[in-house]
């Protein structure tokens, strides 16, 4: 049966699933959805896909799943994938970092993304103090990752996970939201090892790079 999944090629999320497709040799059809022409925002996509209007949205046959890790985890398991680990007690490792990137990670470097990406798109003034406090927080979380990451090139185990390719999302949009990665010298070895060692991460980056750069000059935006 034919795996649809929406989204835009833009979106670091979009990037986390199709990334770890390729890695699984899944075959994705993907179908876009341009998200700033708000095409995830109608009420028949709200209606029929995601309530909240967010991409990226898996389609199979009666099954409809959103939020990346959910679509990700569910892709796994139709594969027995080491990508979700390769012991129990890898599988629950894997699980803590992914829930702790949602929450201590990527939540603030959207934030970040927002103000200073998404506001400048929309000409609308960026809130310093709001990206002060997010940076903050990034800086206290990538301190924890660093220190993590001393002598590891993965987050669980001696293999790629879903850990690794969940914190990885941010690198997506780093150059053009500025994050304050490069203080944190494991971090960046971590990931540029990634880029190195999979092809799939290192194509999406590309797909995504040319998509954010194509829509930025047609705008006139310059960040």
């Amino acid at each position: 049966m034919t795996i649809k999944i929406y989204g835009d090629a833009g979106s670091g999320s979009l990037r986390r699933v199709t990334a770890a497709a390729k890695i699984m040799n899944i075959e994705l059809e993907r179908v876009n959805v341009d998200l700033f022409k708000g095409e995830s925002q109608t009420d028949d996509f709200k209606s029929r896909f995601n309530p909240h209007g967010l991409t990226p949205v898996l389609e199979e046959g009666d099954i409809i799943l959103w939020e990346a890790s959910a679509i990700n985890l569910y892709l796994a398991d139709k594969m027995n994938s080491p990508l979700t680990g390769t012991t129990r007690e890898e599988r629950f490792q894997v699980l803590q970092w992914m829930f702790w990137s949602g929450e201590q990670w990527r939540t603030f470097t959207t934030t970040i993304f927002d103000e200073r990406v998404a506001k400048t798109i929309l000409g609308m003034p960026k809130d310093e103090a709001v990206i002060k406090f997010a940076e903050g927080k990034i800086r206290a979380a990538a301190k924890v990752l660093d220190q993590h990451l001393e002598g590891r090139k993965f987050m669980v185990g001696n293999g790629l996970t879903f850990a690794d390719i969940d914190i990885a999302a941010p690198f997506s949009q780093v150059d053009r939201a500025r994050f304050p990665f490069e203080e944190y010298p494991n971090l960046i070895a971590w990931h540029d090892n990634l880029l190195q060692s999979f092809p799939a991460w290192a194509a999406t980056k590309a797909e995504v790079d040319k998509r954010m750069e194509s829509f930025l000059e047609s705008v006139g935006v310059n960040l």
